[in-house]
């Protein structure tokens, strides 16, 4: 009798192990997605002052600042897990303006213009990192859950897989250079 008990006393602690377990990965992911989450809406925010900094000095570039705006505003309602493609617009778009850089020498003497630009160089470095981390997260998370006798835990608990950041199918292709 007191082997039996002492079994299931075993048992009742394992699975409150696994599931603590379980429940912190998920909350690891959760944080890493807000991490990620926190450091595109820096992105959001840097943006229009880029705009504005760059409206004074090449005011007749309006279409590489709709496109920006229009791109900004794309990525900012989408869901970024979802929507790798509204995050490259967005990039792509940023791209063009700093390209406007070289084009104005005015551009280039704005300090506020390259100070804009480093910090959002910086913050897409932070959105990198967060994304490998969150994926880091999801994996080990993911792993837990798919084995055994974790997995059981994992269905009677419910505790569902996340989705991985994945980049786009146009994103794996090699860019083109042409001199």
């Amino acid at each position: 009798m007191w082997t039996a008990l002492g079994i299931v006393v075993i048992l009742v602690l394992y699975v409150i192990a696994v599931y603590n377990g379980l429940v912190a990965r998920r909350n690891q992911a959760r944080e890493a997605w807000s991490t990620i989450d926190t450091q595109l809406k820096r992105r959001y925010d840097l943006i229009p002052n880029l705009i504005e900094t760059v409206k004074g000095a090449a005011a007749h570039e309006k279409d590489t600042l709709s496109a920006v705006v229009k791109a900004r505003n794309a990525a900012m309602t989408a869901n970024p897990l979802d929507s790798a493609s509204a995050e490259k617009g967005l990039t792509g778009a940023l791209n063009k303006l700093f390209a406007l850089g070289e084009a104005y020498p005015a551009l280039r003497a704005n300090e506020n213009f390259l100070e804009l630009q480093r910090e959002l160089t910086d913050t897409e470095t932070k959105i990198q990192s967060a994304r490998q981390f969150y994926n880091t997260v999801v994996m080990a998370l993911n792993t837990q859950i798919e084995q055994f006798p974790s997995s059981i835990i994992a269905r009677m608990f419910g505790v569902t897989k996340e989705k991985l950041f994945e980049m786009d199918e146009s994103e794996r292709v090699a860019p083109k250079v042409k001199f």
